[in-house]
């Protein structure tokens, strides 16, 4: 709720504001007039004792008792002059005011304060910082307050949410911002290169820029490689990545098998963890899957001591026909992006001399450098592979800080989980929200609707990850009557007075006064909120309206538009026309 449900508002009748429209007048006037026939008698030197009152003086004026002088026409003129030109400017910035402001600003009123957000202020998220060690940022940026305009910051221990819908500014106001002010490493999901090429540069002064691009999004050539098998390390991550392959191969509304796609998983778990065993590539494990006779996996599992994988695994090869060949239909489409060869070139090697450096997540997470991880959703989607590199990267993060004195890393990792729902569908995320916090890990989870959290994370994994959140943002753009219900509810009431006036014949003028609430931002309001404003929830603190800072009003505008231009694949074609028509005439003058 915003401000207390004490707080009361007057609705003032016509006849009052009519009143202090004439007392307001009267006043001008006689003040005027008063200032202006002193300071002519004072110009004219005509000697008159002039009444200290300037009601009196006024009266002798229009009595004659008081000459008025011949300056205090042009003084009059003068003063009259200087009030039209302030009321000139004042009127100027009232309409200035009024044009940047949007029909929802005034329910800021009622809702969260400065010293509600006291402690995401910048005074108190720099305190956080260096109560936590971390120097240069104070914070993740959130926004500005409608109300006094203060910048507001999470914390480096503040776990976010954001729900924007469809162009609305999420990656121009919340994603682009939270990356260019991060002091460690960077993770980033997204399917989109705009985020890509507007802080790749500015990154680069940083730190090293990975971009993994298996399916094109942004262009890149596969100039380094990962191997997904090298966080393989026992059947406990096999069976967490062969989760991944599971959750990106299924659509939102994908029917799954209460035997078959069980069974499936644990044979892709069982084969991955073969094949990192015996450091094969993991295409391998595709191979496998199309030769369901195949003992080869068996074999390895148990060459290495994995006796009841191994078990697993021949109990399916050994199956009746039918029941294997389910299985392993089951797995071979879960694992179905490995057969692309555009996506094989990122996470396997060129041969055994392959040149290209290998992604190490463990020394990722100790640089101050930035992961960018792509890919486009729907059939043949690598998005697997980016949730497996994006838990990769999470969880040696995790056991760095794990080694690190306070058990917190000593400089905090952002991850910016844009379209989480799209192209990172990681299942656990929800049950290790709020614990990543706490280890100087903080995720954003960037999402365009509720109902995208609820098709991969069901609805009570949705509501714990929106609970477990410190800071939650509703950026517009949803049309989803009961989440808006709901938010509308988290934000509040407010209360007001309104006065009634009754007259009578017999008993004159009465007046009664009735105690009425209405909704801060109800579904309407919540649904049309304008572009350039946002809704925060913080732990701890009331509902607060937001103006969205978006990065071109940011102190790195001239450097992420800078990025911007050098990466626009527009300019890039142009400066390779250049350079080839460069080189032909070279040729042709040779």
């Amino acid at each position: 709720m915003g401000t207390p449900n004490s707080s009361r508002r007057s609705r003032l009748d016509a006849e009052t504001v009519l009143l202090w429209v004439v007392i307001i007048t009267v006043v001008l006037v006689v003040g005027t007039v008063t200032g202006a026939v002193h300071l002519g008698s004072m110009l004219a030197r005509d000697g008159q004792r002039l009444p200290a009152n300037p009601f009196e003086l006024v009266l002798g004026l229009l009595t004659h008792r008081v000459a008025w002088p011949p300056a205090a026409t042009w003084v009059l003129a003068g003063i009259g002059a200087v009030l039209v030109a302030l009321a000139i400017v004042v009127v100027r910035a009232v309409l200035r005011r009024r044009a940047r402001r949007s029909r929802v600003d005034v329910a800021a009123r009622h809702m969260a304060r400065g010293r509600d957000l006291r402690a995401l202020s910048l005074r108190g998220a720099t305190a956080t910082a260096e109560r936590l060690g971390v120097a240069g940022s104070p914070g993740v940026p959130v926004g500005k307050t409608v109300l006094g305009g203060q910048m507001l910051y999470g914390s480096w221990e503040d776990m976010h949410i954001d729900i924007w819908g469809p162009r609305t500014g999420k990656t121009t106001s919340r994603a682009i911002p939270a990356i260019l002010e991060v002091p460690g490493a960077v993770l980033v999901t997204s399917n989109k290169r705009d985020i890509v090429d507007c802080t790749r540069d500015v990154r680069a002064k940083e730190g090293p820029v990975w971009v993994f691009d298996p399916q094109a999004v942004a262009l890149e050539e596969p100039a380094w490689w990962w191997n997904p098998l090298s966080y393989v390390t026992d059947e406990v991550r096999a069976a967490r990545l062969a989760d991944h392959f599971a959750a990106g191969s299924r659509g939102p509304d994908a029917r799954t098998d209460a035997y078959f796609d069980p069974a499936g998983q644990d044979l892709l778990a069982g084969l991955l963890l073969a094949a990192a065993l015996d450091r094969r590539p993991i295409t391998q494990v595709h191979t496998w899957l199309t030769r369901p006779a195949d003992d080869t996996a068996v074999d390895i599992l148990r060459d290495h001591g994995y006796a009841e994988s191994a078990n697993a695994v021949a109990g399916i090869v050994n199956a009746p026909e039918k029941q294997r060949g389910g299985v392993y239909g089951t797995a071979l489409q879960m694992a179905s992006c490995l057969t692309n060869r555009q996506v094989a070139q990122w996470v396997t090697p060129n041969g055994e001399a392959d040149g290209r450096p290998q992604f190490d997540p463990g020394a990722f997470v100790a640089s101050k450098g930035t992961l960018y991880s792509l890919s486009k959703e729907g059939k043949g989607t690598a998005g697997s592979l980016v949730t497996a590199l994006t838990v990769a990267v999470v969880e040696a993060a995790e056991e760095l800080a794990v080694h690190s004195p306070g058990g917190r890393l000593a400089t905090p990792m952002v991850g910016v989980l844009d379209e989480a729902a799209n192209v990172c569908r990681w299942r656990e995320l929800p049950n290790l929200y709020s614990h990543y916090g706490s280890r100087g890990i903080v995720l954003m989870t960037i999402l365009q609707s509720w109902s995208q959290g609820v098709e991969v994370w069901g609805r009570d994994g949705m509501r714990k990850l929106w609970s477990a959140a410190n800071i939650k943002v509703y950026g517009g753009g949803v049309a989803e009557a009961e989440y808006l219900n709901e938010l509308a509810q988290l934000i509040g009431d407010y209360r007001y007075s309104n006065t009634t006036r009754n007259r009578s014949r017999q008993g004159g003028t009465s007046y009664s006064h009735d105690d009425r609430k209405e909704r801060t931002l109800d579904v309407a309001d919540l649904a049309a909120l304008p572009r350039g404003r946002a809704v925060m929830f913080a732990s701890g603190a009331p509902a607060a309206l937001l103006k969205t800072v978006p990065w071109k009003d940011g102190p790195h505008a001239a450097a992420v538009a800078a990025s911007a231009a050098a990466h626009d694949p527009a300019n890039k074609q142009a400066a390779a026309s250049s350079e080839n028509r460069q080189v032909a005439a070279g040729a042709s003058d040779g």
